[in-house]
């Protein structure tokens, strides 16, 4: 994670994926006065969508809210898109945990993934 500029705040991750290799994420995340809430942006090396996020902090929690493209149980697209949130809670100095959910229509989530994030 670095600053740019004091005004946002890049997040880069690299992990590796079973079966598939290597995969690099980065999210951009800043607060608009404005607007009184917080933006950004989320791309990964294994998907072509672009995330736009806009969101609320509440404690250590960072709520972020996006669409994208909606998928099956079974992970096949729809041709849909569909609302999904992305949780960002700091647990320590310097590690963060993101966990990913999908909004289903009668309003419960799904998570389908979760990450840890530590400082180098």
């Amino acid at each position: 994670m670095r600053s740019l500029g004091g005004v946002w705040i890049l997040c880069e991750g690299r992990f590796e994926m079973p079966g598939i290799g290597p995969g690099i994420t980065l999210m951009t995340l800043g607060y608009d006065p404005a607007k009184k809430r917080f933006v950004g942006t989320f791309v990964g090396s294994m998907m072509t969508h672009l995330w736009i996020y806009d969101g609320s902090l509440n404690g250590n929690v960072l709520t972020l809210d996006a669409d994208g493209p909606g998928f099956t149980p079974e992970g096949k697209l729809t041709g849909k898109t569909a609302r999904y949130q992305d949780v960002i809670e700091i647990t320590s100095d310097g590690q963060r945990t993101l966990t990913s959910f999908m909004l289903n229509d009668d309003g419960t989530r799904t998570q389908f993934m979760q990450a840890h994030y530590r400082r180098k």
